[in-house]
């Protein structure tokens, strides 16, 4: 029997990773792994064993290597949420490289861009980190209203004129969900992904996006400072969850262990298998 869709996406998507930025070095060293802690270097060694076979290369810089992972992420997004069309109906598309004022939501920013460009004096007193560009976005395409209309008359001139969902009132596409990418979670990167989610929530205006974040973090006190029970992320996904399970029980690292399953059981951490249906949501 063939492999369900996630199943195979997922091993390509783990497939593409040991390809490229999820590499070994000359001394046995996982690219993922931080090399001052035993810990880290045990787990992540253990980690890409239980994937299969990586890469041996010098290990890449965190940029590039950063830039690689995003774009795996969203071809894995690209190869199965837009194929649910049975449990989240829309046209959609994933991409990387735009600002959240190219959406619905978040349109009204750019009105406060141009008048901090008029006025640059009070850019101290408002703060610049509010036009941010996430790694990767997912949007749904407004919907034209022969379409609304197809299986019925559903507007016509005199309703929903302020429908966002609706192309005749004029509006730009909706932001559904927005992911950080952080190939591993050193010094302020969790912080970075917090400040960036509490900047949709504070400044949206209508429906608030899926907020999420994906990384190849191997320890899981690192993970835990991203995903602890804060109401500012949905969850945070791991690249190969059960295989990270897998070899932190292997390895005999009890409290480790302890904090990855508290992090499973409050809903905090997942699976990159589970991305696209927590999408359809």
């Amino acid at each position: 029997m063939k492999p369900a869709l996630l199943t195979k996406t997922r091993n390509v998507f783990h497939a593409r990773l040991l390809a490229g930025p999820l590499t070994i070095d000359s001394d046995g060293i996982a690219s993922i792994a931080d090399r001052s802690s035993q810990k880290s270097r045990l787990i992540a060694a253990g980690v890409v064993t239980e994937l299969g076979h990586a890469t041996t290369q010098i290990k890449a810089a965190g940029q590039t290597a950063g830039s690689k992972f995003e774009d795996i992420v969203r071809n894995f997004v690209e190869e199965t949420f837009p194929l649910l069309p049975h449990l989240r109906p829309g046209r959609w598309m994933v991409s990387r490289g735009r600002t959240i004022a190219q959406f619905e939501q978040f349109s009204h920013l750019n009105d406060l861009e141009n008048l901090i460009a008029a006025h640059p004096s009070i850019r101290a007193a408002l703060g610049g980190d509010y036009l941010i560009s996430p790694d990767i976005v997912v949007v749904r395409k407004l919907e034209s209203d022969e379409t609304i209309n197809a299986p019925r008359p559903i507007v016509d001139g005199e309703s929903a004129t302020g429908a966002v969902l609706r192309a005749a009132n004029g509006g730009l596409p909706l932001l559904h969900a927005s992911i950080s990418c952080k190939w591993t979670l050193r010094s302020d990167r969790a912080q970075n992904v917090r400040t960036e989610a509490q900047n949709l929530l504070r400044n949206r205006k209508g429906r608030v996006p899926h907020i999420l974040a994906v990384t190849a973090e191997p320890t899981a006190e690192r993970i835990k400072s991203l995903a602890q029970g804060h109401a500012d992320l949905d969850a945070v996904y791991h690249i190969a969850l059960p295989e990270l399970l897998s070899v932190v029980k292997k390895l005999g690292y009890a409290e480790e262990l302890d904090t990855l399953e508290w992090l499973v059981q409050g809903k905090r951490l997942k699976d990159i298998s589970d991305l696209p249906l927590d999408l359809a949501v």
